[in-house]
């Protein structure tokens, strides 16, 4: 229970976090890394049993028909990355805690830091390969929000971060369908130990080519590199724990995890190496080409990776180990020099290393703290970067023969790069004359969190024997070995070659450092086209202009457009059936009976006088009779719920009808003959078709396995006898959370809408009313039978919501009747309008739509997540309850089915709320003086666009550099073009 209970403690703190940064304002951090420090010495604790062989193991019951299960598992592995990913960030979460302003806004940051890191924890501890694929999206997910996280400024570069680490978790995903149709299961311990089937297997090239792409994309290997430089705009300690500990990290995890089955074949160690080599030098010169401390750091980054990448590509256990040490090494040097120059750009209020000089007079301990960290990452002794990079060299010499020095020659001119941009860090900020004579060091607690892992990497450098037994056991449990491999040490003796390697690495990166002048100058000179970013771009904005094109026809407000290509394919569907359906043949079972004739009578009137109606009130009447009739039909048909279910909608459509007819005119406008022919053509051979359709196939189909399976047994399976209710939230309850899930989305569009129109306040909406005292018995008349109808639709709902499971009735069907009784209470605020109500009439207020919707998604999520008591997500548990003489029956599927309830409701009152508002009188003009938001004028918007403005931070960011988004621009005045609705924004 150890790993399930870390995983809920990690969610429990982002839980917390918004409600601990509104009281702790940004001393939040301190209890939020304490979280973080306290579930890494849960994990670590059972750390001499991991290293001693063992295994630490939960196991759930998730989905058993596919056999996969909430699986968790640390290993060696595992527990390196544990490691980093929560010492790294407690480290982080403390830094935080003085480097942001005092804000009680900090709530997003710190909530998407810590679901970050659940996710990053998830990941590493994952045992499934779709629990691994899961916790690798939400880590993409989180990214982007965190990335984003500045304002309008930081779309671009999130975009860019999540299209490319998102295609590579589409690859992720097919690797993971491949990987489990092979082994026969998505227990990945089991996928593991049938590494040589994997291989063999002739799918198998095709897995590893997934693999290294999702990898590739998450650690940004090239060409995948451009996305990660550009997310240096997210704030400092996101980029900190980005680079050091988690996201980019997770592609190591990946490549590293699936070493076994994978590492020793040709192509695996080609591409690996390949790559990797590219990436380390191309990110070296890139590194050692910027000005910007931090954008050093993020290319930096790019190289470090490419040097992992290599080692995992050479494949040999001595390789893997070094891969291991160097990750954790990286880990401590780039956390310390990211959360070092946020302490310099907040205190000399700049990152240009054009603009610092001489700052180790002012501030001795950033500057001695940030010398550790470089040396670390320069690769000289007694650091761990050192011994990682001496025993990388090892590494690489075993290669076979030429091949071997090719790759040690290529990774000497990667690290005296290295070398090079790590003394232009130290000498760019601290070298030279003191130019901010009255900068001072920041406090101590602002420096601990950087100054513990600086300090960590030179004593692990003198210890490195330390590491010995976590470094080995990773590589068993990656290489599935039985042995140790390697014995780290910080000094192999004069006649090493991989102490020759160094000298010549140190060398060369000398004359780099003391020749930085005219190497900087020729650097800024080289421009690599293509630009990654740029053709990102362009393919991006190439789809979102292709699907404009095809969604052009139906962006209009006539029905024809969106009716005309469901015609012709009707046509289409029925044409073919026609030619190829040439086995109907036999005689169908009789299903019409004498009464049908009756409704067919009432359709043959109604449905022509439908067509013609020029009047849109006798339309809507009519179209309303054609759907009463229908449900009529479903009723003697058998179908009561269907019947129910098509007689809401037709009250409904009615109000909704009536909400829009204000804005419209009486009558509809008149056609052409020659469109109202072709129409007429058009409708008939559709008709035709679809009748000849039905009558063709009607009475030739028994009922299938299927349905006479749930007939017989689904009473007793799922404890409700009404069938149709128990298929929808008993055997496809998942399938209809999804579709709640989809009436969820839909509401927050429409209540975006909804606060896009109500920009102008108190304002009357463009709509016709009624003279001064006409129709003043019409309104009490819809007043009092609003007060009257509202209760009634309201107990009538809750009834049919109690007895669905058992008689017709359920969730969806209650809440089209609680919609309707909605929709009622909201006319005569219609009907009396504004003016009236602040004269004395009272509005009925409508129940909160956010609130419906979400209580809906939490109640029906919780619900299914009850079932896991019982095996699966979704799974129905039953009880009896019993109150004295009366005893009743109740599942989960009911508490289900009162989140499908609350969602339903929830979208027919921001429906409705949508379209009794209206327009606002400024955006029906076009004026834009409706709104001061950067898009399209929407009211209750930040300058950028975004609900509730920007985030906003510490003034670290907002002294320079791309951190910070600074204060909000004005709102635009009233009338100025930047300002002007967009088209398709009003109704």
């Amino acid at each position: 229970m150890t790993l399930v209970v870390a995983l809920l403690a990690m969610a429990a703190a982002a839980c917390a976090a918004p409600w601990l940064a509104r009281r702790l304002d940004r001393d939040a951090g301190y209890p939020l890394a304490a979280v973080f420090l306290g579930t890494g010495l849960l994990l670590t604790s059972s750390a001499p049993a991991v290293l001693a062989g063992d295994e630490v193991r939960f196991t759930a019951a998730w989905i058993p028909s596919l056999d996969v299960a909430l699986q968790l598992r640390m290993d060696g592995l595992s527990l390196l990355f544990v490691v980093l990913v929560l010492g790294v960030g407690a480290l982080v979460m403390a830094y935080c805690a003085r480097y942001l302003s005092h804000s009680h806004e900090h709530g997003r940051l710190f909530t998407l830091l810590t679901l970050f890191a659940t996710a990053m924890l998830g990941l590493v501890l994952a045992d499934d390969l779709v629990v691994l694929f899961v916790f690798w999206e939400l880590t993409t997910i989180c990214s982007f929000l965190l990335i984003g996280g500045p304002g309008l400024k930081a779309a671009r570069p999130a975009t860019r971060a999540l299209v490319t680490t998102g295609a590579g978790g589409l690859c992720l995903l097919g690797a993971v369908v491949l990987l489990g149709w092979i082994a026969g299961t998505t227990d990945m311990t089991a996928v593991l130990q049938q590494s040589d089937a994997v291989r063999e297997h002739p799918l198998g090239a095709v897995a590893a080519v997934l693999v290294v792409l999702a990898a590739f994309t998450k650690s940004a290997q090239v060409p995948f590199h451009f996305w990660l430089p550009d997310a240096m705009v997210a704030l400092t300690p996101v980029s900190a724990y980005l680079h050091a500990a988690t996201l980019v990290k997770g592609g190591i995890y990946l490549l590293l995890r699936f070493s076994s089955p994978f590492a020793g074949a040709p192509g695996w160690t080609l591409a690996l190496v390949t790559v990797g080599l590219a990436t380390s030098v191309f990110g070296a010169v890139l590194a050692l080409k910027q000005h910007d401390l931090k954008g050093l750091l993020a290319y930096s980054t790019v190289s470090q990776l490419g040097w992992i990448v290599t080692l995992i590509g050479v494949g040999t256990p001595t390789a893997l180990a070094v891969a291991a040490l160097h990750t954790f090494a990286h880990a401590l040097f780039k956390a310390t020099l990211f959360m070092l120059v946020g302490v310099i750009d907040r205190e000399a209020g700049s990152r240009d290393i054009r603009e610092l000089s001489g700052l180790y007079r002012v501030m001795p301990v950033t500057a001695t703290l940030t010398g550790l960290a470089a040396l670390s990452m320069a690769g000289l002794p007694p650091f761990l970067g050192f011994v990682s990079k001496e025993e990388a060299y090892y590494a690489f010499l075993e290669l076979p023969a030429a091949w071997g020095w090719l790759v040690a020659g290529v990774a000497v001119v990667s690290a005296a790069l290295t070398f090079a941009y790590g003394f232009r860090i130290l000498y760019g900020a601290f070298g030279g004359r003191t130019l901010q004579r009255r900068l001072y060091e920041p406090g101590v607690l602002f420096l601990v969190p950087a100054a513990v892992p600086a300090v960590l990497g030179l004593l692990l450098g003198v210890l490195t024997s330390a590491l010995n037994p976590l470094v080995n056991r990773t590589v068993r449990d990656t290489s599935l070995l039985d042995e140790d491999v390697v014995a780290l040490t910080l000094w192999r003796g004069i006649d090493s070659p991989a102490l020759w390697l160094s000298v010549l690495t140190v060398a060369l990166g000398t004359a780099l450092f003391v020749r930085r002048d005219p190497v900087d100058a020729r650097l800024q000179r080289l421009d690599v086209r293509p630009h990654g970013a740029d053709v990102l771009d362009r393919l991006y904005d190439g789809a979102i202009a292709f699907g404009d094109r095809v969604a052009r026809p139906a962006r209009t407000g006539l029905l024809a457009p969106h009716l005309l290509p469901v015609l012709v394919l009707v046509l289409l569907v029925g044409a073919a059936g026609a030619v190829g359906l040439d086995a109907l043949t036999e005689t169908p079972v009789p299903t019409t009976r004498p009464g049908d004739w009756v409704l067919v009578g009432l359709l043959a009137v109604t449905v022509p006088l439908l067509c013609l109606a020029r009047s849109r009130l006798a339309a809507i009447g009519l179209l309303g009779a054609v759907g009463l009739v229908v449900g009529a039909w479903f009723a003697v048909l058998g179908a009561p719920d269907l019947a129910l279910t098509q007689v809401l909608v037709e009250i409904l459509t009615v109000v909704v009808a009536v909400l829009v007819l204000r804005r419209l005119p009486a009558r509809f406008s008149r056609t052409s003959r020659r469109r109202g022919a072709g129409a007429a053509v058009v409708a008939v051979l559709a008709g035709l078709t679809a009748g000849a359709g039905t009558l063709a196939l009607t009475g030739r189909r028994e009922l299938s396995e299927t349905g006479r399976w749930l007939l017989a047994n689904g009473p007793e399976a799922s404890g409700g006898t009404n069938v149709v209710n128990t298929v929808l939230v008993d055997f496809r309850g998942l399938d209809t959370m999804g579709e709640a899930a989809v009436l969820a989305m839909a509401a927050v569009g429409l209540l975006a809408l909804l606060r896009a129109d109500r920009a102008d306040g108190d304002d009357e909406r463009p709509v016709r009313r009624l003279a001064p005292g006409a129709g003043t018995g019409d309104r009490a008349v819809v007043l009092v039978a609003a007060r009257l109808l509202g209760p009634v639709f309201l107990v009538l709902s809750l009834w049919l919501l109690w007895r669905g499971h058992y008689e017709p009735g359920g969730g969806f069907i209650s809440a089209l009747v609680a919609g309707a009784g909605v929709a009622v209470m909201r006319l005569p605020d219609r009907t009396v309008g504004r003016r009236a109500e602040r004269r004395g009439t009272r509005a009925r207020r409508l129940p909160d739509a956010r609130v419906l919707v979400g209580a809906g998604l939490v109640v029906a999520t919780v619900s299914g997540a009850l079932g896991l008591l019982a095996g699966s997500y979704l799974r129905p548990i039953r009880t009896e309850v019993t109150v004295g003489p009366l005893s009743q029956s109740l599942t989960t599927s009911f508490l289900f089915d009162v989140g499908v309830y609350l969602c339903v409701v929830g979208i027919v009152v921001a429906a409705v709320d949508r379209l009794a508002d209206g327009v606002s009188p400024a955006l029906a003009r076009g004026d834009g003086s409706g709104g001061t938001g950067g898009t399209g004028g929407t009211g209750g918007t930040g300058a950028s666009g975004e609900v509730g403005g920007p985030h906003r931070v510490g003034p670290a960011d907002a002294a320079s550099g791309p951190d910070e988004t600074g204060p909000p621009d004005p709102p635009d005045a009233p009338g100025t073009p930047g300002t002007r609705a967009p088209a398709g924004v009003t109704p």
